[in-house]
């Protein structure tokens, strides 16, 4: 039996396909324009139907209050006696009942109201019925006499005795009494007014008017325009508007999560270089202490390999000495400092080192002002740019310090040498903690600069080229105090 440990491994393909990461900035942007459309959309054909609902009961209205005017002007004019309506005259059927009342005034009553139907503007066909639904009189003389059986709207207006209007843009070719002598080219209205008896309770007739406003629909069409340009133009306003804040939110979190892991990949780097920097030190100095000791005890040919060891434990104590303040958190509140005299103070202390380096120093007359900062910490970046820019300028150079902007809230200075310069990877990798292109560096330099101006509320940017120098810029918030 074989006894021997199984190492189960999950291969690449069991564990199934990579979940691509969540971009919010998309889904968002997918989703909002969904809703708004979605919203754009139902508001705009709420409008339009809202416009050409309210357009054609308004024509509706005015069509019927024209037409029993003229039915009762003309009842009048011809000084009908019993105070007769129009409704009663209409139907050629019921002359009969009428002994009272004038033929001629009759025949004369019906025949100027029905010539006022066929010369309304806009229309199409009208149509008269008796409440038998018979149609008693047409614009279209195909229709006179025929029995309209199954009209919805026609059963209602008598049902209710009530105006009933409607829109259509298509005509049916089967209902009959929409025979057309000249068809409709888009919308057009049906209209159904009641005429009463003299009493006010009966329908006596039911005028059936088709038109096609021109003029409405024309401004129905402008109005349509109008509301759904608004929409989207709002729409698109509200969208832009929208993506703009969340792109912003989305860049702020973006840099709020690099910054996390910045500081949390700083942590864990501190962490471990503080404990190799705390257990380097103390034998570092024992190995100088013996070093030291051996130096005393020995005037012969070791002298020289021991005065190496101890410039190499020299060396690696300031090395421990820059990784341990590089860790030191920068926990100090910001306080206004001079920024000129920070600057001559620093430049002070280097000045032996400029003149034996052949480095040539350019610096105008600085503008005493106030920054946010410390005066250690503001040295510090100083030092830590000069020393770069002597160690890059072997055979000498230029240092040139000046303002590149001063306003109420900020100041820029730039420092440029013309020292050796960097690549673009290098350049890339600049402020990264531990990159360094000087023969036994740490690294730590240009990343400690980063921090202090950002702890304070300024930038730090560096351009360079190949064998042209490198310039470095500090962004300063200034204080007005």
């Amino acid at each position: 039996m074989d006894l021997a440990p199984r190492h189960d491994t999950l291969q690449p393909s069991e564990a199934g396909p990579a979940r691509k990461p969540f971009h919010m900035l998309r889904w968002y942007a997918w989703v909002s324009l969904a809703i708004i459309l979605s919203v754009g959309g139902g508001l705009g054909v709420i409008s339009s139907r809202f416009i050409i609902d309210e357009s054609v009961e308004r024509d509706a209205l005015l069509t019927a209050q024209f037409i029993t005017s003229i039915a009762d002007a003309e009842v009048r004019h011809v000084a009908i006696p019993n105070v007769r309506t129009m409704g009663e005259l209409l139907d050629p059927r019921t002359d009969h009942a009428l002994p009272d009342v004038d033929p001629e005034a009759r025949r004369r009553a019906r025949g100027e109201f029905l010539d006022h139907i066929a010369h309304l503007p806009d229309m199409l066909l009208a149509n008269i019925y008796a409440p038998d639904r018979t149609v008693i009189w047409s614009s279209n003389p195909a229709l006179i006499g025929k029995l309209i059986a199954s009209d919805d709207d026609l059963d209602r207006a008598f049902e209710y005795k009530m105006r009933v209007s409607a829109s259509y843009h298509d005509f049916e070719q089967a209902r009959s009494e929409q025979k057309f002598v000249t068809p409709p080219e888009q919308l057009f209205i049906e209209n159904y007014i009641p005429l009463f008896d003299a009493d006010g309770e009966n329908v006596m007739a039911m005028v059936e008017i088709y038109k096609e406003p021109h003029d409405l629909i024309v401004r129905i069409e402008h109005g349509l325009l109008l509301i759904w340009l608004a929409i989207a133009v709002g729409a698109g306003l509200v969208y832009v508007g929208l993506y703009g804040i969340m792109r912003r939110a989305a860049r702020l979190m973006a840099v709020q999560q690099q910054r996390l892991i910045g500081n949390e990949t700083f942590v864990a780097l501190g962490e471990v270089s503080s404990a190799v920097a705390h257990s380097l030190r103390n034998p570092l100095a024992s190995i100088r202490s013996s070093a030291e000791l051996a130096q005393a005890f020995d005037d012969g040919p070791a002298q020289k390999n021991i005065s190496d060891i101890i410039s190499q434990v020299d060396r690696m104590s300031q090395w421990v000495r820059e990784l341990l303040q590089s860790l030191r958190p920068l926990g100090d509140e910001a306080v206004p400092v001079d920024v000129a005299q920070s600057l001559r103070d620093s430049l002070q202390a280097f000045t032996q080192a400029l003149e034996r380096g052949g480095v040539r120093l350019l610096v105008p007359e600085l503008p005493s002002v106030k920054v946010l900062g410390q005066p250690v910490l503001l040295g510090q970046i100083f030092s830590c740019l000069i020393v770069n820019a002597l160690e890059s300028m072997e055979a000498g150079g230029e240092l040139r310090v000046e303002v590149v902007r001063h306003d109420r809230r900020s100041l820029s200075l730039r420092l440029s040498d013309t020292g050796k310069g960097m690549n673009e990877q290098q350049q890339r990798l600049a402020f990264r903690p531990f990159f360094t292109t000087k023969q036994g560096g740490v690294g730590v330099g240009l990343m400690l600069v980063k921090r202090i101006m950002e702890r304070f509320g300024g930038s730090v940017r560096l351009s360079s080229r190949e064998g042209a120098g490198t310039r470095v810029i500090l962004n300063f918030k200034v204080t007005g105090i």
